[in-house]
């Protein structure tokens, strides 16, 4: 679905597009935006993706106006036919606008109430030689956290396995630019017996 939603701009396109020149060029721009997106989706791009939709679903009607109106001044007349696909291009994107605009409202609501634990990407990477033994969530008075144990294969003490992972203070960082304002913090705690990384939003 995330793909469709994607290249669907790049599809309008194709149906509207009057000369090659332009065509491809906004074609292809709307295909390298639609492979961002599709990246950022599937994680291979750290970026928040309500916010990565909704700047896509505002530039890509924008280079498809901008390509439009290029194409203008090389053809002057416009068939009916044109001007039905363009008019039903237009419905369309703004379809796909006022959808994501409403779910990215729903999402502000929904993390407005504290109760979600942060995704498992949110955890810091982990370098050679120290694993995760198992992955959780835990909740309190002051919100949920995502939290993880870890243990370390080249036998160092639990102080050497925080400084090998980098924590030996927690480290916050923005979660969103729009919908999402909350910052992630993440950080490691030793409690004993071992390691617990966590990340939490404040």
């Amino acid at each position: 679905m995330g793909t469709l939603f994607a290249v669907a701009p790049a599809v309008v396109w194709t149906t509207i597009a009057r000369t090659r020149p332009v065509g491809f060029a906004i074609g292809g721009t709307l295909l390298a935006g639609a492979s961002l997106l599709i990246s950022v989706q599937q994680g291979w791009i750290r970026a928040p993706r309500p916010d990565a939709h909704l700047v896509f679903t505002i530039l890509a009607p924008v280079f498809i106006a901008c390509g439009a109106g290029l194409e203008g001044r090389h053809k002057n007349s416009s068939s009916p036919e044109w001007i039905v696909r363009r008019n039903g291009a237009i419905g369309f994107l703004g379809m796909q606008f006022a959808l994501t605009l409403v779910a990215g409202l729903l999402y502000a609501l929904m993390i407005s109430e504290g109760s979600d634990a942060p995704p498992s990407r949110a955890l810091p990477s982990l370098p050679p030689g120290i694993s995760m033994m198992d992955e959780g969530t835990s909740c309190g008075s002051g919100g949920c956290w995502r939290v993880a144990t870890v243990t370390s294969g080249d036998s160092l003490s639990r102080p050497e396995t925080i400084r090998e992972l980098g924590l030996q203070q927690e480290s916050c960082r923005s979660s969103g630019w729009l919908f999402d304002w909350r910052d992630v913090c993440v950080g490691a705690r030793d409690n004993g017996e071992s390691v617990t990384i966590y990340a939490g939003w404040r």
